[in-house]
């Protein structure tokens, strides 16, 4: 007997499915799912989560400097002529940034290869394109949810049972981040 359930699909199909439910949960903090899925999920998103609360506070902050275009009025970048062509002029600019520290970088790659890329889309549904923009799962993940369960030993999905689906008769549930 495995310690999964198999839920009727292929291999990699259900691995698929597992990791598309568990960044849904993730992004959006609650998802309706059939009871048994949730049970898969939830092993998933707490090992995650579980992850992010370790390494949240494992970093250092730099001060790097930055060569940035100089700009104009416009937002247009100033060009100057050197020798007969025209460059881009360059201010240096210094920055804090936040360097992980191996754990928390190992810790990000391995979140990374479990959830799946998120592309937030505005809510007009116009001009999608230019418009939209990547999320960082791992850092939602260090910066938002993991503050949350710092003091927490596990536990960190409820699931709520809302009846059974008129097609198939399945017991339906909500999973949610407590």
């Amino acid at each position: 007997m495995p310690g999964y359930r198999k839920l009727g699909r292929t291999s990699s199909q259900r691995k698929a499915m597992i990791r598309n439910l568990a960044t849904n949960l993730i992004y959006h903090g609650r998802i309706q799912t059939t009871e048994t899925r949730a049970k898969e999920v939830r092993k998933l998103a707490e090992k995650i989560i579980t992850l992010a609360v370790a390494e949240k506070d494992n970093f250092t902050e730099t001060t790097k400097s930055f060569k940035v275009p100089r700009k104009d009025a416009d937002g247009k970048r100033v060009k100057e002529d050197k020798n007969g062509k025209r460059v881009t002029v360059f201010d240096t600019e210094e920055r804090q940034v936040r360097v992980d520290l191996p754990s928390r970088l190992n810790a990000r790659r391995k979140i990374l290869a479990t959830l799946y890329p998120v592309t937030e889309v505005p809510a007009d549904g116009r001009k999608k394109r230019s418009l939209s923009k990547e999320v960082n799962m791992p850092e939602k993940l260090f910066t938002e949810i993991a503050p949350k369960y710092a003091d927490r030993k596990g536990g960190y999905t409820r699931i709520i049972k809302i009846g059974a689906r008129k097609g198939d008769n399945a017991e339906m549930v909500y999973i949610e981040l407590v």
